[in-house]
């Protein structure tokens, strides 16, 4: 029976077979791929998996298996995993095998982010398949950590010329997992149930109590092997033996207890010890087993049963045995395990697991153990792994007796579980530190941060009066974190926007005034409440002055306190959008994204591509942009973080698509869900933007007016641009003139050159004669001097319209062609189609070239590697930059040079033109 209990869930698997041998195949081949199998708990996965494991005998496996019990430590599943390979650490690149070398505790060092950790993974992974193509088998993987989920979830998004491939098994695969390719694993077919049913109940059963099993199984072949032990003929036959329903894994985990009961008790003491130390590491359950009184051929009856496989470490059966163990014990049983492996385990080497079982073993509050738990928290926050941290954190807060030090470890346990993206957990955990003695610091503290939830969950103003309230509070005892909470409060009343009530960001300006000024030196922080205080009480005029000292700031120390230009870049971005800085805006995005990629902040990276990818919409690179909304789309899947649309909405409104004012539409209806008033008005100024391209004036006309309502920061002056031009071409001579006036109210003070180019080529659409020609000239001469690109290409769209209007053809063709030329190599079709029939009235052609062809049909990735090959830098440099392997650099090369016609990257700087790329 035992051979057949084996094969069993293989019955009747073509399907999942056929998948899996096909992922070998192209691992084979030297194609990565990854797969999830999802099924519930017995219904055959783990057999898929040795099947492959058995069929992959000419490959590298590594294997590892996630356990419940560490869920809440950090890089656990993916240590196991990569324990065979870690002597090929040393060949990694520097900072990849310290942020690798510190995750998994090989040395101490600066906390590492889990993208570089990722990166460093997928290198490791691809080195070790140089030798032989590599097979990575992660079973249970709804129980791995979640800094181990993370990292290999990004690994097996990024696999595509590496022979690895990644299988993972999971009852329901976790958020982390969301994207992979999934095959469902379902239970047996009748016919195949039955079969197996009868293989291992060899009497006649009753029509009845045989249809009932196969139902309520539901082909899980796991509980129709393990029904039928423990009962006795009479019982199965006439079904009195037979549990209430339940679902398969209850019914599963009760026939093991059932088996479990039969054993001898120092049998069922060792098992726990195995259930309650994960690692599977013989020698320290049968250390810690020893200490309890149990010899260690006490584990030979349950090898007999089959229930524990010992050999270079222990694994039981299946997962259900572990839990069927665990909940089997009573809590001074499981105490007792906890604490004899904490006992055995060496708290030099292991600190971490050694407190965690001591944690476990404790009956009631116990300083010594807390305070370990807390001094260890900042280890494991050095290594990653925020969420093992809060997860030590909180376990120390309820073991401490002390009300004070329970307060204070329960705020520090919130604060982490913020960070790791436990909204739920740190709220509970403000409660408790609520409860304890804090002091006002702490108090003030606890009001920012759960008013800092708040934000986070919805970015409108439901947040505003909390962070105005924690502002008021941390007012009396910590002036700088004070100012900072006003920030936020600032940046609540900035997201509500028109959704808030009038004069919002005034009244919050002026509570932010009236608080007392930071402690000396000036911090940029400093800097940037004050600007946004002086723009919102005073007025944009009073404020620029105070704007351009923030940016002034944030460029000098971008690239000294990379940490500072990150944490506040979501504001900074906001008012150099709002003065017309284009330097500032590229500066900032661009230190921003250099930062993110070398220190690794996953968390952050995606915020920065979405800001650095609009710098290259304005600049007309919209296939860069492209390259980085998928990046950071690909970030977030991983981490499951709040999405930017913001990037991606500004690319489709230039590219002007038929469906575009659809999508900005659905766009609107979503902020307007969420509370947030600004992005509503971003889409109205956006959707503008769309009908000036479709020469659709009045719908622009309409959209600009509604846009420009509410004074939005970094999305008001735009508006008025695009409703000057609709109002022009509408004949509507009072809005034009109204908006046109504003206009000069924003652009005078900045006084950019994109600022002052487009003031000029407002004025010249509402003027005539000579004076609009000069206008329009002047419109030209400073856009050329900035980075706006596409507002270049528009004013020469405008000026060769009203050059054709007045009758000079040959003047007009030739601003046209420029417009027609510009817009059709950016992307931008439908302001370029404008163009197209203004000059075919001119008498002019057209040169009906393929939009997005200039880098000879390259994707935005092929063609970001080919200029950063072109740069000089290598394969392995290129791929820390996009965080691929330097495998999948040089697989897009080679398509490169195919498409290009060449052989080697000498010829890429001739052979490939200005794609707009840069090593942002």
């Amino acid at each position: 029976m035992g051979t057949l209990s084996a094969r069993a869930p293989l019955l009747n698997r073509h399907r999942e077979r056929a998948e899996l041998d096909g992922l070998l195949g192209d691992v084979r081949s030297g194609r990565g791929r990854a797969l999830m199998l999802r099924g519930e708990a017995g219904v055959g996965k783990s057999a898929l998996l040795r099947h492959t494991v058995e069929r992959a005998a000419d490959m590298r496996v590594v294997r590892t298996v996630g356990a419940e019990s560490e869920m809440e430590l950090a890089f656990a599943g993916l240590h196991l995993l990569l324990a065979p390979l870690l002597d090929r650490i040393e060949k990694l690149p520097g900072p990849q095998r310290d942020a690798l070398a510190v995750a998994f505790g090989l040395h101490e060092g600066d906390a590492p982010d889990r993208f570089m950790i990722g990166l460093a993974v997928l290198t490791l992974l691809a080195d070790a398949a140089e030798e032989r193509a590599l097979l990575c088998v992660i079973d249970d993987a709804q129980w791995l950590d979640q800094s181990s989920a993370q990292v290999l979830a990004f690994v097996a998004r990024r696999l595509l010329a590496e022979p690895v491939g990644l299988i993972f098994a999971a009852r329901e695969p976790g958020r982390h997992f969301h994207g992979l390719v999934d095959l469902e694993v379902r239970g047996l077919a009748r016919q195949d149930a039955q079969a197996l049913l009868r293989s291992v109940v060899r009497f006649p059963l009753d029509e009845r109590v045989r249809d009932r099993i196969l139902a309520e199984t539901n082909g899980n072949p796991l509980a129709l092997l393990e029904l039928p032990r423990g009962l006795s003929p009479a019982q199965l036959a006439g079904g009195f033996g037979l549990v209430e329903a339940q679902a398969v894994p209850a019914r599963v985990e009760e026939g093991f207890r059932r088996r479990l009961a039969a054993l001898p008790a120092e049998t069922r003491t060792f098992m726990l010890v195995a259930a309650v130390e994960p690692t599977g590491d013989p020698v320290l359950v049968r250390r810690a087993a020893g200490r309890l009184g149990v010899p260690d051929a006490a584990v030979e009856p349950a090898q007999a049963d089959g229930l524990l496989e010992v050999g270079g470490w222990l694994r039981f059966r299946h997962p259900l045995v572990r839990s069927a163990v665990y909940s089997a014990a009573s809590g001074a049983e499981r105490r007792a395990a906890h604490g004899a492996l904490a006992e055995a385990t060496d708290p030099e080497s292991d600190p971490e697991r050694r407190a965690w079982h001591r944690a476990h073993a404790a009956l009631e509050s116990d300083e010594s153990v807390a305070g370990e738990l807390e001094r260890l928290a900042d280890r494991a926050q050095v290594r990653g792994g925020i969420a093992a941290a809060a997860a030590f954190l909180r376990r120390a807060t309820e073991l401490t007796p002390d009300p004070a030090r329970r307060g204070a470890r329960a705020l520090a346990a919130a604060q982490a579980a913020f960070d790791a993206g436990a909204p739920d957990m740190a709220l509970e955990l403000l409660v408790s530190a609520e409860m304890g003695s804090l002091t006002e610091l702490q108090s003030g503290r606890v009001a920012w941060l759960r008013a800092q939830i708040i934000f986070a969950r919805k970015r409108g103003g439901e947040a505003l009066r909390p962070l105005l309230e924690a502002a008021h509070r941390l007012a009396g005892v910590d002036l700088g974190q004070a100012r900072e909470a006003y920030i936020d409060a600032m940046g609540s009343a900035v997201f509500a926007g028109r959704l808030g009530r009038p004069d919002l960001l005034r009244t919050v300006a002026e509570a932010a005034r009236a608080a007392p000024a930071g402690p000396p030196p000036a911090r940029p922080a400093d800097a940037l409440l004050d600007g946004l205080v002086a723009r919102f009480a005073e007025g944009f005029g009073q404020g620029a002055p105070a704007l351009k000292r923030v940016l002034r700031t944030f460029r000098q120390e971008a690239q000294r306190n990379p940490d500072d230009n990150m944490r506040w870049l979501w504001l900074t971005y906001l008012v150099a959008a709002d003065m017309w800085d284009d330097g500032a805006l590229h500066d900032l995005a661009e230190y921003a994204v250099q930062a993110a990629r070398e220190m690794g902040a996953l968390h952050f990276l995606p915020q920065a591509l979405t800001y650095r990818a609009a710098v290259h919409i304005y600049a007309g690179h919209f296939d860069a942009a492209a390259t980085l909304v998928e990046e950071s789309d690909a970030i977030l899947k991983v981490t499951g973080n709040s999405y930017f649309g913001f990037a991606v909405t500004l690319l489709r409104a230039w590219r002007g698509g038929d469906e575009a004012p659809a999508q900005l539409e659905a766009a609107a209806e979503w902020a307007s869900t969420w509370g947030e008033g600004r992005a509503i008005s971003q889409c109205l100024y956006m959707s503008a933007l769309v009908y000036n391209a479709f020469g659709r004036y009045q719908d622009a006309l309409h959209h600009a007016e509604r846009a420009c309502g509410h004074d939005d920061l970094g999305a008001t002056g735009f508006a008025l641009v695009e409703l000057v031009e609709a109002a022009a071409y509408s004949k509507a001579p009072e809005a034009a003139t109204t908006a046109l006036r504003r206009l000069e109210e924003r652009t005078t003070p900045s006084g950019t050159d994109w600022a002052l180019g487009l003031l000029a080529r407002s004025k010249a659409l509402l003027s005539d004669g000579e004076a609009a020609d000069l206008l329009y000239r002047e419109a030209i001469e400073r856009l050329q001097r900035s980075r706006a690109a596409v507002y270049l290409a528009r004013t020469h769209l405008v000026y060769g319209e009203w050059l054709r209007r007045e009758n000079r053809r040959l003047d007009a063709r030739e601003h046209l062609r420029t417009a027609y030329e510009m817009l059709q190599s950016f992307g931008a079709s439908a302001f370029a189609q404008r163009a197209q029939r203004e000059l075919l009235a001119t008498g002019g052609t057209v040169d009906k070239r393929t939009v997005g062809t200039p880098g000879g049909g390259l994707t935005p990735q092929e063609g970001q590697i080919a200029h950063l090959a072109r740069t000089g830098l290598s394969n392995p440099e290129i791929g820390a930059q996009l965080f691929i392997s330097p495998r999948t650099v040089e697989y897009h090369l080679s398509k490169v040079f195919t498409k290009l016609a060449i052989t080697s990257r000498q010829q890429l700087a001739e052979a490939l033109p200005d794609l707009g790329h840069d090593r942002a």
